[in-house]
């Protein structure tokens, strides 16, 4: 099983990303997908999850209103769409899945990508 996550990088406080994660597990359509991100010094914690029908989503306190959480089970691909970056939200972001039910908790989830990396300067 494979996470490919891609799609960080260096941007200006106040502008978006979109990072994908491409995932091998199948079928794609049952796993509950998730993102979690660990900044430096930090714990990891929790972003955002989305149901395997794409149904069911939710957040951090902290993204709310500012993150979206996608998939597109033809291309067995989940999205986060960032938008408003603050430079509090620098830190390596992972996408994770799971092959039951709904959860938050990231003792939970089986598979993990290898992480991209995103920078918000201010």
């Amino acid at each position: 099983v494979q996470l490919q996550a891609s799609g960080g990088g260096l941007v200006q406080a106040g502008r978006s990303l979109r990072l994908s994660c491409a995932a091998s597990v199948r079928p794609f359509s049952t796993y509950t997908m998730a993102w979690f991100r660990q900044a430096l010094g930090k714990e990891r914690e929790f972003v955002a999850v989305i149901s395997g029908s794409g149904a069911v989503t939710n957040y951090a306190d902290s993204v709310k209103g500012r993150f979206t959480i996608s998939r597109d089970n033809a291309k067995n691909t989940v999205y986060l769409q960032m938008n408003s970056l603050k430079p509090e939200d620098s830190a390596v972001y992972y996408c994770a899945a799971r092959s039951r039910l709904f959860t938050t908790r990231q003792s939970s989830y089986e598979y993990w990508g290898q992480g991209t990396l995103v920078t918000v300067s201010s």
